[in-house]
């Protein structure tokens, strides 16, 4: 192995390290019920690990894993077909970003959202 190619080595291990650890991207979902018309804007901290939750929640028919117990009510009385995820903000998390910063900034946009969509606030 040649120097170069060590420090190619080099240099995909560190970008690789500081993907790996990276905050994850954060931001505002929106889950709604078609039968039902009810619509949950939530603000989240991990978009990946939502739409993961999200994904259980269908594939096990688990109400219980919804961001909103009133969902669970709606997946009840009409079933989980009706049921559709979708990011409708997505934000970077700097490094360094405190977890009480990151909660009030998702907080603010969230409740943004739901002055643009015109709902009520389900979720806090």
């Amino acid at each position: 192995m040649t120097i170069g190619d060590m420090n190619d080595h080099e240099r995909r291990r560190a970008d690789r390290d500081r993907l790996h650890n990276a905050p994850p991207d954060a931001g505002v979902i929106l889950v709604r019920h078609r039968a039902t018309g009810r619509l949950v804007v939530a603000p989240v901290e991990n978009l990946a690990a939502a739409r993961n939750r999200f994904d259980l929640a269908i594939s096990t028919r688990s109400g219980g894993a919804l961001p909103d117990l009133r969902l669970a009510e709606d997946v009840r009385t009409h079933g989980f077909d009706g049921l559709g995820f979708e990011v409708l903000e997505s934000v970077e998390v700097e490094p360094g970003t405190t977890t009480a910063a990151l909660r009030a900034d998702l907080a603010v946009l969230a409740e943004l959202w739901r002055e643009r969509l015109g709902i009520a606030n389900l979720q806090g």
